[in-house]
Order: C-alpha cells, then structure tokens, then sequence
C-alpha cells in the first residue's frame, strides 16, 4: 500500500506545529542530535564554534526548517508518484563532504520524531509517528542514492 492521503494529511499539520514554534523547536531538534552523537556538532556550520546549541540563531533554525521541510515535501511526493526524487541534486555531495554516515540518518530520524512529539503534543500518535517515518525514509534513501 502506498502512502495515503490521511498519512500526508498527518504529516502536513504536525509540520505546521513544528513550525509554529520554530525557534524552540529546532533548538529542541539538535540538542535531541547532540544528546545522541555529540561527534555530530562539528558537521553543522552553525553549532561547530559554539557551546551547545545556540538560542535564536537564524542558520539553526532555517537548517531544522529546511530538514522538516524535505521530509514533509517527499510525504507529498510518495502520495502523489510514490518515490521521493531530490529537488537539489547538491544534497548527495554535501552530505558525503560532511562525511554522514548511514547511523548519521538513525539519529537524525530519532530526533526529527522526538522533537515533532513534543510539537504537536495531544495530536501525537502512532499513526503520525509512522507517516513520518515513511516520509523520512523516502527522503533518507533518496539522499542516499545521491551520495553514491
């Protein structure tokens, strides 16, 4: 069975409580990273000189909306084609220069779900943990793919 309509539905107003909160919830999101693989602060440009992860940085906070944002567009691809294909063909070989790692993408998907629970709160489910991590794993093997 392909990805639903419901399941998109899901995805996209959890995204939007995720975003109503942007600057807490993406300092949320890599702390809940750092928490896992601190190793991992050295690949972000905007947490690399910095004790933590900074309040109110902009970089931070475009970076954590772009990254929920991809996954949120490839909801929207696997319902409409049931593939997720890359819009910027640069993600592949940023990626690979950052030196991510297939457990990389584990940690990452950890926190992504970890931090859109705690945005959306009551609305949370199984059913909207599950539509997210279809998202995510259409996204992260097409990323993937594009390392190669």
């Amino acid at each position: 069975m392909g990805f639903t309509e419901k399941q998109e539905a899901l995805v996209n107003a959890s995204y939007e409580a995720f975003k109503q909160n942007l600057p807490g919830n993406s300092v949320l999101f890599y702390s809940f990273i750092l928490e896992k693989a601190p190793a991992a602060k050295g690949m972000f440009s905007f947490l690399k000189d910095s004790d933590g992860v900074p309040q109110n940085n902009p970089s931070l906070q475009a970076h954590a909306e772009k990254v929920f944002g991809l996954v949120r567009d490839s909801a929207a691809q696997l319902r409409a084609t049931g593939v997720v294909v890359l819009a910027d063909a640069s993600l592949g070989s940023v990626h690979v220069q950052k030196g991510v790692l297939d457990p990389h993408f584990v940690v990452v998907k950890e926190a992504l779900l970890k931090t859109l629970k705690e945005a959306a709160g009551a609305t949370w489910s199984d059913e909207v943990s599950n539509a997210w991590e279809v998202a995510y794993d259409g996204l992260s093997a097409a990323i993937k793919k594009a390392m190669s």
